[in-house]
């Protein structure tokens, strides 16, 4: 890929950089090209249909001037890779953040068809209808591309209480706000009375059409009921591939208690990885982007977060897609930009060529 493609995105801008935005990410799915959402390749209940990978940009490349993000898109698209990744924090540690339905409607904006996945969005720290609104009026400008990936946050304490949410409350509120916004978007009028959330006839039409896939985050058993319940999917992250089949069975087992037995399942995992010739190049990459982010020593978080060659990551991916993961959400780190748009490309050939084998 020439450099023309990818401007100015350099070693250093993207070794040291930190990354705003929640541990997962958000998805828009594609029309066109691009496949649309579907059951993952593998696990309960799951179809064929070949895994779907993406990448969230580092920070730098988002907000790059309006024709570098635009030959980004582009370059993305070229590359055959089936969507971009979109963050979500009002005011993270020392302020920084991304509004999640901003951002993934101005990456839509840069392409015809290329999808954008939104995860984690922090719903608990919104109000359902207005939330509802604006993806309704996304579907609107770009039908069938979005995927809604949503999480109660936590990771700083202050931006849930600064936005007037007791942290204790975070579950409670992100099941009735699933609830109301679930409604919402099918374009009937939604009268709720819950503990955190109250509406009386609400209606936001038009219904978006097709339907945007909502999808959990979470690692705990409480998120996992929270998918079952609500959920087209559960995306995890810092999990292993044993655990992560795991959950996957227990999803679908509290699924078919709740009369939620026909649900098409799609399922994903969000990884930070570091790219490199080695493993040593590629932590060199990874390890300095999730301290600067997380605050704490990357061994915390080093057996969940592959780091080396395509072949490398791809191999570390491989059980996950087989357990039932059908997007895998990178968190990418490399020497430039354009190594990891080529690398993530690779992962994606690699993982693909195994699941068709």
């Amino acid at each position: 890929m020439p450099d023309r493609v990818l401007g100015k995105f350099t070693a250093e801008g993207l070794t040291t950089a930190s990354q705003p935005g929640s541990v997962y990410c958000v998805t828009a799915m594609a029309t066109g090209d691009h496949e649309q959402p579907a059951d993952p390749a593998g696990g309960p209940g799951a179809s064929a249909v070949p895994v779907r990978v993406g990448f969230v940009p580092p920070f730098e490349a988002m907000v790059a001037p309006l024709e570098e993000r635009r030959r980004l898109v582009a370059a993305v698209a070229d590359a055959g890779l089936d969507h971009l990744g979109a963050v979500d924090h009002i005011s993270f540690h020392d302020g920084q953040g991304f509004d999640g339905l901003v951002h993934a409607t101005a990456m839509l904006s840069l392409h015809d068809t290329l999808p954008v996945y939104l995860g984690l969005y922090l719903l608990p720290l919104r109000h359902p209808v207005p939330v509802a609104r604006q993806l309704a009026t996304v579907a609107e400008l770009a039908p069938g591309r979005l995927t809604f990936a949503v999480g109660i946050g936590g990771e700083d304490r202050g931006e849930i209480e600064n936005c007037g949410v007791d942290p204790r409350t975070r579950g409670a509120r992100t099941d009735e706000c699933l609830a109301v916004v679930r409604e919402l978007l099918t374009g009937k009028p939604v009268t709720f009375r819950g503990d955190h959330v109250q509406v009386h006839d609400a209606l936001v039409r038009p219904a978006p059409e097709p339907a945007i896939p909502i999808i959990v985050g979470g690692r705990s058993d409480a998120a996992h009921r929270r998918v079952a319940r609500f959920g087209d999917g559960w995306l995890g992250i810092w999990v292993s591939a044993a655990r992560y089949a795991q959950v996957l069975a227990s999803i679908d087992e509290q699924a078919r208690a709740v009369d939620r037995a026909s649900v098409d399942w799609q399922h994903g995992l969000t990884v930070w990885a570091g790219f490199g010739a080695t493993a040593e190049e590629g932590r060199s990459h990874l390890a300095p982007a999730m301290e600067d982010t997380y605050r704490q020593p990357f061994a915390t978080f080093e057996r969940w977060s592959p780091c080396g060659t395509p072949e490398d990551i791809a191999a570390f991916l491989a059980p996950y897609v087989e357990a039932g993961c059908g997007s895998i959400n990178f968190m990418p780190r490399a020497g430039n930009l354009e190594a990891i748009v080529d690398s993530v490309a690779e992962v994606r050939r690699l993982l693909r060529r195994a699941d068709a084998a």
